[in-house]
């Protein structure tokens, strides 16, 4: 890089953020962090600004506001606080690279406005995209401005330089290689899962669940709503979702294969029979390096993998039956441009409820779809910003509809 690319942060105290912070730290001739955004940890926020001094720092949570100005009195940066704070720190921080790394919907409008500006959109935050691809795709001012960030989504993009693909929001262009004109050599995209701390299980043994064994993923530590999506493959399904809108190949062209080593990342099939898989240690510091400094690769970001040590890797099918949400989100996205906001927000609602006691593991999923069958969806030419949070709201009010109606052990509820 010929100078230092100005970074901000979105979600900055969360584990992306951290570790984002951790690869900027590590190489500090080509980044400089111009703003850092958080929810509500305002003590790790403070001692981020201490740390890369950013010219403007913001937090969604007015109360935690004033004990931060407190803690930033010498630092002599801009305070944002409130709701909009993460989106008013995407539109004027003036960033080379804007990394979203805020979870759930609420990261859609500052995922707009940093695409607005002109600047890179490095995105963790899969919700904005599935939530509203169509507001993503008006948003974008060039082909390549959003680079994908999730572990799964870096993989493809890697192994797609493979071959010939130029398509979607995520443009993948080999060195060397010409404009494309639309052509590809894609024949599949192969989504990789742990199968989270229920893989194998049967779909009759997953109605006694507790929060507690949702929470226990086998590989990794993540917040509350991440975790329990992993747990029910709502994570996965927002990821096939995702990977579509991100590359244009067709929802049934791309699969999810279960491989708890979490070694392969994603694979890539081209037409004539060659499988390409990008491989790396289970851990988020290359993607999001690379989302950081695309398409350039950053030096010594990771250990790369001992191939001196013996080694075994397994692959399975996903068991859609015990676990619907891939193919209920591949119907939900396949309805309308409003089907995937209903998808998520109910799936939210569904999520808070079971881990308040108030509804049983199976219970998330059969909500969501009971939502989805009730909703009649937006065409892609009226889905406006409004349209989408509208849809949003509606179904989070039909969700806990359903989910305060009593209701037999069977259908889902927690007697």
């Amino acid at each position: 890089m010929s100078s230092p690319r100005r970074v901000a942060i979105l979600g900055s105290t969360g584990s992306i953020g951290i570790q984002a912070l951790e690869v900027i730290a590590a190489h500090p001739e080509s980044f400089r962090v111009v703003a850092l955004c958080a929810g509500t940890n305002a003590a790790l926020l403070a001692e981020q600004a201490r740390t890369f001094r950013p010219e403007i720092v913001g937090i969604r949570d007015d109360d935690a506001a004033p004990s931060l100005a407190d803690q930033l009195t010498d630092v002599g940066t801009e305070l944002i606080s409130g709701h909009s704070a993460a989106e008013q720190i995407a539109e004027h921080s003036g960033a080379d690279v804007v990394l979203n790394a805020i979870t759930g919907s609420i990261g859609l409008q500052p995922t707009i406005a940093a695409l607005g500006t002109g600047a890179t959109l490095a995105l963790a935050n899969k919700e904005s995209l599935v939530v509203g691809g169509a507001l993503v795709h008006q948003a974008m001012q060039r082909p390549g401005q959003v680079v994908p960030v999730d572990s799964e989504h870096s993989a493809l993009a890697q192994a797609l330089a493979s071959g010939r693909h130029q398509r979607g929001m995520c443009a993948v262009l080999a060195p060397g290689q010409q404009e494309l004109s639309g052509e590809t050599e894609v024949a599949k995209l192969i989504l990789t899962a742990s199968g989270g701390p229920f893989r194998g299980w049967q779909a009759h043994q997953l109605a006694s669940v507790t929060p507690e064994q949702a929470l226990n993923h086998p590989n990794f530590a993540m917040g509350l709503m991440v975790t329990t999506n992993s747990a029910t493959m709502v994570n996965k399904a927002l990821e096939v979702v995702e990977a579509h809108l991100l590359f244009d190949v067709p929802l049934e062209r791309i699969t999810t294969v279960i491989h708890p080593q979490q070694y392969i990342h994603s694979l890539v099939e081209f037409h004539d029979g060659s499988t390409m898989a990008q491989a790396g240690p289970p851990r988020m510091l290359v993607p999001i390096a690379l989302g950081l400094s695309w398409p350039e690769r950053l030096r010594q970001v990771d250990h790369p993998m001992d191939w001196s040590r013996p080694m075994s890797w397994e692959f399975e099918p996903l068991d859609h039956n015990a676990f619907p949400a891939v193919e209920l989100a591949k119907q939900a996205a396949a309805s309308s441009a409003t089907h995937m906001a209903v998808y998520n927000a109910a799936n939210e609602q569904a999520v808070a409820a079971f881990h308040a006691g108030r509804l049983a593991f199976p219970g998330i999923l059969d909500t969501v779809e009971r939502v989805l069958s009730e909703h009649s969806g937006v065409p892609e030419a009226e889905a406006d910003l409004e349209a989408v949070l509208g849809a949003e709201e509606w179904a989070r009010q039909s969700a806990e509809a359903l989910i305060a109606r009593p209701r037999t052990a069977s259908s889902g509820a927690v007697r």
